[in-house]
């Protein structure tokens, strides 16, 4: 079992959306092409009669579906829990109506209801994955006997005996449910193994962490441990010969004391780093400043607004000093900055909801070929930059970890790609949101003393 300080290392539970729409579009596009070849070929070579109307009817619906999931949504975005166990549910769908045009259980195309189901299952929620199966199994068993069969020209029915048709029935459903439990228990043991490995990885840096503390503080301790005891060994004597002066004693009494504070301090923080509570929590500006602070060396004025959208005192508001927003800000500034032809403006907004903070530079903005796909790794485009060697895995590092904070990362450019608009403010623009009530501070009053880090 696990002890406290293990299980604080692991990232928190986040209902973060883990399909891509585009995986999901293209294996509906091969999908569409397999059944249109399929009742082409099944109608002409084989000379079956089928409803040919009705079956294209089915399959147009799933064209449209694609279309319109392609416009409403960009490639990159990623389907939240309900939206791709629709995606799925209409699948599930459109194949039993395709079926049941198509001779039903007896069709041997019944064996893709493991598709949908499968797919569930390494993606989405138990909860999701078991009403998908069900919903597939009441299916499959509906179309053992409602149907429109299958004819050859003579006029002769195609059908299983039934105890085949049994047999098949089962074997489509013992399939279905093993196929989806074992592709389920794999992914979630995938999962866990990840976690570990992340909690691993961050044992071992806060532990290098504090090592390096401990070397500072030993080397400052090492420094300072003369001076001190000179200061003590003065301020003792002092001690003895003022007996006759109290109101100088007191005074020679106090420096001694506070020399033995200085020394306790420097063995306590020896001992074990401590968590400073001034720190946890900073104003919005402190963390985009200290963000941006390794970058404005680098020849690129770096211009800060910050306001209030409501109007008002422009007081910002005082946030968690989390890592991941302080290394992902600082990401963003650097794509900015690598980009940029004289300068970048980091906007900060707050209101009574929400905090918005959006970078944008003077270049070129984002190429118009990968603007679609931003926040995916290894993207490569080398219109505006042939000397930059950039992946896209600054921006996907940044993007995921925003987003592991409950924030919402946009993209987008404020001129046509590949003009550049100089002093304006009109580049790549990269927006990140967060509900105020996630990443504020709690007010609770005074900080408290810092506590050693266990």
């Amino acid at each position: 079992m696990p002890t406290q300080s293990t299980r604080t290392l692991l990232p928190p539970e986040t209902r973060t959306p883990r399909v891509r729409l585009n995986t999901l579009v293209n294996l509906r596009w091969l999908a569409i092409l397999g059944q249109t070849l399929t009742v082409v070929l099944v109608s002409l070579w084989l000379s079956l009669s089928i409803e040919w109307g009705l079956c294209l009817l089915v399959i147009g619906a799933a064209v449209v579906a694609n279309l319109v999931a392609m416009t409403v949504y960009p490639p990159s975005h990623r389907l939240s829990e309900r939206e791709a166990f629709g995606f799925l549910a209409f699948d599930l769908v459109q194949l039993t109506a395709l079926l049941f045009l198509t001779g039903g259980l007896h069709n041997p195309f019944a064996l893709l209801f493991l598709a949908p189901v499968t797919i569930s299952a390494t993606a989405l929620s138990l909860r999701s994955t078991l009403t998908l199966a069900v919903g597939a199994l009441v299916m499959i068993s509906l179309l053992g006997g409602y149907y429109m069969p299958l004819r050859v020209a003579g006029g002769n029915v195609l059908e299983l005996p039934v105890l085949h048709l049994m047999g098949f029935w089962a074997a489509i459903t013992v399939g279905t449910l093993f196929l989806s439990g074992f592709a389920f228990r794999l992914t979630r043991e995938t999962e866990a193994m990840s976690k570990a490995l992340l909690a691993t990885q961050t044992a071992l840096a806060r532990e290098q962490k504090l090592h390096d503390l401990g070397g500072v503080v030993a080397a400052a301790a090492h420094e300072l441990g003369t001076p001190l005891a000179t200061i003590k060994l003065v301020s003792s004597e002092l001690v003895e010969e003022l007996s006759d002066r109290p109101d100088l004693r007191e005074d020679a009494e106090l420096l001694r004391n506070q020399a033995d504070r200085c020394r306790d301090i420097l063995r306590s923080m020896g001992r074990a780093g401590k968590s400073d509570a001034h720190l946890r929590h900073v104003p919005i500006e402190s963390i985009v400043r200290e963000a941006a602070e390794p970058h404005e060396e680098r020849g690129i004025a770096i211009l800060y607004d910050f306001a209030s959208i409501e109007g008002g005192a422009n007081i910002g508001p005082t946030v968690r000093r989390q890592p991941e927003v302080i290394h992902g800000l600082r990401n963003m500034i650097q794509n900015a900055v690598d980009f940029a032809t004289e300068r970048i403006w980091v906007d900060v907004r707050w209101s009574a909801q929400d905090i918005v903070i959006r970078v944008i530079d003077d270049g070129a903005g984002y190429p118009p070929e990968v603007i679609s796909r931003l926040g995916d790794p290894f993207l490569r485009s080398r219109q505006n930059r042939p000397d930059y060697e950039g992946m896209g895995l600054g921006l996907f590092i940044a993007k995921t970890l925003l987003e592991r904070t409950g924030g919402q990362v946009s993209f987008a450019n404020g001129s046509p790609p590949g003009v550049r608009p100089g002093r304006r403010r009109g580049g790549a623009i990269a927006e990140i949101s967060w509900p105020r009530s996630i990443i504020e501070a709690p007010r609770t009053g005074a900080l408290g003393e810092n506590v050693p880090i266990e």
